[in-house]
């Protein structure tokens, strides 16, 4: 990997394992070679076009496309897939067939591909290759889709979809965020269409004791953002961290 490219990375440490955070939002684990993806989220257009809600179905290309390139850049030896990859069971049959030949040679491009499954994909398509698991243990880490209520130190999940809102100089912005307090971390979500979850929310607080600080993800690079500066979405309060123990 060049210096340039990873500049745009911030590098950190998970219950004492190094990872690095992409602004793309995907991680990576340097030392064992893997890149973590989470909540894909393939087909959802279409389902949603099944329920008469029309919207551009290009957010499996798009997705792949992002995915392709998140995968040449970094040249991982595995990939794992964090669950909720497809957006239904039914995801595989409405795929476009370019769009599942390109799939099928993304996974085809990697030593080691692992679909963590999910609650939207308990049994993803096997048509596609990689190996089939509910959760992988990684040096001092546990992989899986739902986080764990107040979960061990070294679990990574996904299914949250964290975003992070912050305030300053009048205005405030809202993006996409890893979710982490140095022990566990919950992945953003990759799919094009997939929306997110202020890291404020009291689901949050569930899985980390209180509010996680954020690794907010900008155009060209990742910004650590503590909790204490994090702000709730309106109308939407902190958790009540003392009720929660």
């Amino acid at each position: 990997m060049t210096e340039a490219r990873r500049s745009r990375l911030h590098a950190f440490e998970i219950n004492g394992v190094a990872a690095l955070a992409d602004p793309v939002g995907v991680l990576l684990l340097p030392d064992s070679a893997t890149l973590i993806v989470s909540d894909l989220h393939f087909e959802k257009g279409s389902a949603y076009a099944a329920r008469g809600q029309l919207i551009p179905p290009y957010d499996t290309r798009s997705t792949l496309r992002r995915l392709g390139e998140a995968i040449a850049r970094h040249r991982p030896e595995r990939v794992i897939a964090l669950g909720d990859s497809f957006h239904d069971l039914g995801a595989d049959g409405r795929m476009d067939e370019a769009d599942a030949a390109a799939l099928q040679a993304l996974v085809a491009s990697v030593a080691d591909w692992v679909w963590i499954e999910g609650n939207h994909d308990p049994a993803p398509p096997p048509r596609f290759g990689g190996v089939i698991l509910h959760e992988l243990a990684v040096d001092a880490l546990i992989l899986r889709h739902l986080p764990a209520e107040r979960a061990a130190p070294g679990e990574i999940a996904g299914h949250l979809h964290p975003c992070a809102k912050v305030r300053g100089k009048g205005r405030a912005v809202r993006a996409r965020c890893f979710a982490t307090d140095g022990a566990r971390l919950v992945m953003p979500a990759f799919g094009a269409f997939t929306g997110g979850l202020n890291v404020c929310d009291a689901a949050f607080g569930r899985c980390f004791g209180t509010t996680p600080d954020a690794l907010v993800m900008g155009q060209d690079a990742v910004y650590p953002v503590r909790a204490a500066k994090l702000v709730p979405d309106r109308y939407q309060s902190r958790p009540n961290i003392t009720a929660a123990r």
